[in-house]
C-alpha cells in the first residue's frame, strides 16, 4: 500500500506491474487522471496543482486505510502530482489489486471519487494568455462521493 505524492512523472506500465507481482492477486484496476482542457475553457494550456505537504499525506494516506477497510485488496496506490503540468500530462494514478476484479474495481472507483472531494489539493487553470483561474469544486464530484456513504 503506497501513497506518493510529486512533481514528477511516473511510468503507469511499471507502476502497475509492481501491483500484479504477487500469487493471490486476480486483478489489478487503474485509473490515470490527465491535464484537459475543459469544454467551457478550451484555451487552457497547464494546470497548477498546490498542497501543503503533511496535510495532503495524512489525507490520502486516510483515503487509502479506508479503501482497505471497505474493499478485500492485496495492494493499492495512489500517485498524484502538484506543480505545473501541461495538455496532456498525467496527473493522478490510482491502481488496486485484489484476488476477485469486483473488489479492485470498486475499490478504485471509490478512491477516485475520495480523492476528487476529500484530497486537499488546489487547482488553477493557466490559458494561453498565462492568465489564472483557481477551479472551484463540482456538485457531480460531490454527487460520486455521495454514493459510497
Amino acid at each position: 500500500m503506497a501513497v506518493r505524492i510529486q512533481q514528477e512523472d511516473f511510468d503507469t506500465g511499471a507502476e502497475l506491474d509492481r501491483l500484479g507481482g504477487s500469487a493471490d492477486v486476480g486483478a489489478v484496476a487503474s485509473f490515470v487522471g490527465l491535464v484537459r482542457a475543459r469544454g467551457d475553457h478550451d484555451d487552457v494550456t497547464a494546470i497548477e496543482l498546490e498542497h501543503y505537504p503533511g496535510m495532503t499525506q495524512k489525507a490520502l494516506e486516510a483515503i487509502e486505510a479506508e479503501a482497505r477497510s471497505r474493499f478485500p485488496l492485496t495492494d493499492s496506490l495512489i500517485i498524484h502530482r502538484v506543480g505545473r503540468l501541461t495538455l496532456g500530462a498525467r496527473i493522478v494514478l490510482v491502481a488496486t489489486a485484489s484476488p476477485h476484479r469486483a473488489a479492485a474495481l470498486e475499490a478504485c472507483a471509490f478512491l477516485i471519487d475520495w480523492l476528487k472531494t476529500g484530497a486537499p489539493f488546489w487547482k488553477r487553470e493557466i490559458t494561453a494568455d498565462g492568465k489564472a483561474a483557481w477551479v472551484a469544486s463540482k456538485a457531480s464530484d460531490d454527487a460520486a462521493t455521495d454514493r459510497w456513504r
